[in-house]
This record gives structure tokens, C-alpha cells and sequence, in this order.
């Protein structure tokens, strides 16, 4: 950005990601819970944190 990159916002991505792709709805990743039967969205604390983290540039 300082180099006058145009950065509106961040895709969080991981390992993790390929595994999930691998293993279907077998087993739960990522930072949001998703109930399959209603489609509801639930963030997880690995959200919480990660919000924290992107807010303030600290890892804690």
C-alpha cells in the first residue's frame, strides 16, 4: 500500500482450506460455523480473534 498498491481488503486463507476441499462435510474448518440444514452462519472465536488481529496488527 505504501507503494500505492490498491488493498481494499483481505481473503483469509490457509493449509487448512485444502484439507476442507479434501474431506467434504466430514469434518468442520474454518473461522464460521455453517448449519447445513438452515444455512446459518455462526463466526467462531478463531473469528473473534482474527478480527482483533486485523483491527490492531497485534498477535496475541
Amino acid at each position: 500500500m505504501d507503494a500505492g498498491a490498491d488493498v481494499r481488503g483481505y481473503f483469509l486463507w490457509s493449509l487448512m482450506d485444502n484439507f476442507e476441499w479434501a474431506l467434504g462435510y466430514s469434518k468442520r474448518f474454518g473461522i464460521v460455523r455453517v448449519n447445513y440444514e438452515t444455512g446459518e452462519r455462526t463466526p467462531k472465536a478463531s473469528a473473534s480473534w482474527y478480527a482483533s488481529v486485523a483491527k490492531t496488527g497485534v498477535i496475541s
